[in-house]
């Protein structure tokens, strides 16, 4: 009996817990919708590891830099979702949409193994005072039965900001992430 007077008291408490939530929630900017021209590349298929983020970018705060250099949080404004799935499906959905590839993010949801898997280790991810939002790392593609040349590289992209308010930030992220789409995809085209 008392399990169960704890359970429906849990189940009321809840709703009032999120009623205190006044944050917004800003999404990264999908890649466009506008007809992209696809790269041919020489796999069919590409399986996008879950990205690696820092930690201050892997936080559901959304964090600009102050000119000391500091990383800050912007008040009442967070992620509308977990970071790192959040980049890890932008960068798949912007593979699939620049590239002939079929491309999904893990788990690889076909029976036949992805050609490719591609790994990205972000080491930077800075909406920067100067107004250029900064995205650095390397990527890894495996290609387990010989497909196309395993390698390692580093990148650095950038993507201009109209100010350091959530959405320019939000916007700034989804295009280096498109750029770093295009950098992975010229190591993949035929």
């Amino acid at each position: 009996m008392t399990l169960r007077i704890a359970a429906l008291t849990l189940a009321a408490a809840l709703p009032l817990a999120s009623c205190g939530d006044t944050n917004a929630r800003f999404p990264i900017a999908s890649a466009t919708t506008e007809t992209v021209a696809k790269s041919r590349v020489a796999v069919g298929t590409i399986e996008v590891r879950d990205v690696s983020l820092p930690a201050y970018a892997a936080a559901s705060e959304i964090v600009v830099e102050q000119d000391s250099g500091a990383l800050t949080v912007v008040p009442k404004a967070i992620w509308a979702d977990d970071p790192v799935r959040a980049v890890t499906g932008s960068l798949a959905r912007s593979l699939d949409l620049r590239s002939t590839a079929s491309v999904a993010s893990e788990p690889w949801p076909l029976a036949e193994p992805a050609a490719v898997r591609v790994e990205v280790r972000i080491d930077r991810m800075i909406a920067k005072v100067d107004g250029t939002f900064e995205l650095s790392g390397q990527f890894a593609i495996a290609a387990p039965d010989g497909a196309v040349r395993e390698t390692v590289q580093r990148f650095a992209v950038s993507a201009p900001m109209a100010d350091n308010s959530p959405a320019a930030v939000a916007q700034a992220t989804g295009q280096a992430i498109d750029n770093l789409a295009n950098e992975i995809i010229k190591k993949l085209r035929r």
